[in-house]
């Protein structure tokens, strides 16, 4: 959605909720209380109430925006600047384009946005063939850290992230040029550099008949027990430009794009930024439809 299109429709909190309504009617409402599906709406209260058992289901209730004091108008604009752009925003740089005036409550929301972007992702599995690699994502090292003066992949600012792109190869009929097409994409932060943290990562993101390559990684001597296939590729130029491309042009891209937006995060935080830059990576391709889909991810994500 262009910002001519945003303005158009959403021109109050009158329309952002009607439409967040009509959403959320498409999903469906489920009782909290008996699990029922089938609900009265009652427009002087925005509430849904149970057939069954009467109970009331407030039209925020059961999605991110649960608790949340601010508004539909302020929270569908904080959606579009999300979905506008590949590159995204920082908190405070949407605190300025709302002109609000206190940057904590701004802070939580894109926050708990990112949050739904990652569960809406991890809904999913990577099938077929897939590339693994891991890069080092700088953070801002808390003092415990600095004193510590950890040094080497362990080191002070730097935090691990397996990184993962579902590519199918493809080869030009004609001409017999072997080509990649890359689908989706996971990002999980690890808890240290070892086999449990990556075989962890495994068991959630991919399907198990999929094909896996990775580099020789000790870290990647389970990968077997959980796919079909583990193709092992020796670490080199050749290698990211070829056989583990996509992942290290996600890496790349990551990085650049957590440096001129964020500068250092905080390690507590780097997995809901990643789950921005995957969940729109994920959708390059959507288009306008990117905040339509955010706004069901704010109804399922919670």
């Amino acid at each position: 959605m262009n910002l001519f299109n945003f303005s158009a429709e959403f021109t109050s909190e009158e329309s952002c909720r009607n439409h967040f309504k009509l959403e959320r009617d498409k999903i469906g409402v489920v009782c909290v209380n008996c699990q029922n599906t089938t609900h009265y709406w009652i427009k002087s209260r925005w509430s849904y109430e149970c057939k069954l058992c009467n109970h009331r289901t407030s039209l925020r209730s059961g999605t991110i925006m649960q608790s949340s004091n601010l508004s539909f108008l302020v929270w569908y604009k904080t959606m579009f600047l999300l979905s506008v752009t590949k590159k995204g925003f920082s908190s405070k740089e949407i605190q300025k384009q709302l002109g609000l005036k206190r940057y904590e409550p701004v802070w939580a929301m894109v926050h708990k946005l990112r949050k739904a972007m990652g569960n809406r992702d991890a809904r999913y599995t990577l099938e077929g063939m897939i590339e693994m690699d891991e890069g080092f994502f700088s953070i801002e090292a808390s003092e415990f850290e600095l004193a510590k003066g950890v040094r080497g992949k362990g080191a002070v600012g730097k935090s691990n992230v397996a990184i993962l792109a579902e590519s199918t190869p493809l080869e030009d009929i004609e001409t017999g040029e072997q080509s990649t097409h890359c689908r989706y994409f996971k990002a999980k932060v690890l808890d240290g550099h070892d086999a449990e943290s990556v075989d962890e990562v495994l068991k959630k993101g991919i399907g198990k008949e999929s094909i896996v390559i990775s580099d020789k990684s000790n870290s990647y001597v389970n990968i077997s027990d959980y796919v079909d296939i583990h193709l092992v590729e020796k670490s080199n130029k050749n290698t990211t430009k070829t056989s583990l491309k996509w992942v290290h042009i996600a890496i790349t891209n990551a990085k650049r794009q957590f440096l001129a937006n964020h500068h250092k995060i905080q390690l507590k935080y780097l997995q809901l930024y990643l789950n921005e830059f995957v969940y729109k990576l994920n959708r390059r391709y959507f288009g306008e439809k990117l905040f339509e889909r955010l706004v069901i991810a704010n109804i399922t994500g919670l």
